[in-house]
């Protein structure tokens, strides 16, 4: 007799007193449609403030199949969702968002295609309830990074999905203290099936993303995944020069052969200032997010310090 698989359910949370009851209950129904496989529900919270831990650890006194780890303090969603993966043991890992807004349904299917041989099933988000203008700039990110990526990206891809054991033991040799789960996921490889979903309005509670965080996990793919912003800098550098030069011998003629009556004044000159220093600026600071990420990687710090575990055996 062959035997069971085993899907491992991870989702990672940060005061979500309101959620985490819910995504439990809708997993766990899931499951009791898939009676064939057996499954653990990881949950990894982010030292919340709120009674997330207290409800958690309710439902893990009655249900051994889910399994908890509770960080010393808020090590970001980054480090936190990939340090769970690492974590689950099961024959394929689903990573599972704990607002709803990736539908746990869906996990039926992405097994389904699983068991076809796909080794990673990802939902794509095609459509939104969310803010329109945050999905249209999250739609031109995605095309921007897919366009300029050493790597082709996955456009609406945030993560959601389901993915092999092959996939979690190749991305855990990555080794990166600060990974960007979707380019990782881009950059292993392998044939994938797609799975496009409407993400759903939250119901419960306020999103934990803020400007901060949303900038840096776009500029964590751009710096992971593409030397353009770089090189653009340089390219940019060089032409501008070459403007400046014209621009110079152009005013030289024209006050050569105009002596008397043309006049340069101030005005273009406090305008060519304040665009060099704008452009250098900019640069100066993509620079910095590249210099960031060197200086993370060479403190190689772990993902997480964990402060409590349950369930696991």
């Amino acid at each position: 007799m062959p035997e069971r698989k085993k899907i491992s359910v991870v989702t990672a949370c940060f005061n979500e007193e309101e959620n985490v009851d819910a995504v439990y209950r809708q997993v766990q129904a899931v499951f009791a449609e898939l009676p064939q496989y057996d499954y653990e529900h990881l949950f990894i919270d982010n030292c919340s403030t709120d009674k997330t831990v207290s409800i958690l650890k309710n439902i893990a006194q009655d249900d051994r199949r889910v399994k908890i780890i509770v960080n010393a303090r808020n090590f970001g969603q980054v480090r936190t969702g990939c340090h769970a993966i690492a974590q689950a043991q099961g024959d394929a890992v689903v990573n599972l968002v704990c607002d709803l807004q990736d539908p746990p349904v869906l996990i039926k299917d992405f097994i389904k295609k699983w068991e076809e041989g796909y080794k990673v099933v990802i939902g794509i988000k095609n459509k939104s309830a969310e803010n329109s203008v945050m999905f249209m700039i999250r739609r031109v990110y995605y095309n921007l990074i897919k366009k300029i990526a050493e790597i082709e990206q996955i456009k609406n891809f945030t993560g959601f999905g389901l993915y092999d054991r092959i996939i979690i033991n190749a991305l855990k040799k990555f080794d990166d203290p600060y990974p960007y789960l979707r380019g990782m996921i881009a950059e292993v490889g392998f044939e994938r099936a797609e799975i496009e979903y409407i993400q759903p309005e939250r119901e419960k509670g306020r999103s934990k993303n803020n400007f901060y965080s949303l900038y840096d996990m776009a500029m964590l793919g751009f710096v992971n995944h593409s030397k353009i912003p770089l090189r653009l800098a340089s390219f940019i550098g060089f032409g501008m020069s070459i403007l400046s030069f014209i621009v110079a011998m152009i005013y030289l003629v024209y006050k050569l052969l105009y002596w008397q009556e043309f006049e340069l004044g101030l005005a273009p000159l406090i305008i060519g200032i304040f665009l060099f220093a704008s452009v250098q600026l900019f640069f100066i600071g993509i620079l910095g997010e590249y210099i960031g990420a060197i200086y993370t990687q060479v403190k190689h710090r772990p993902l997480v310090i964990e402060k409590e575990r349950i369930n696991f055996d």
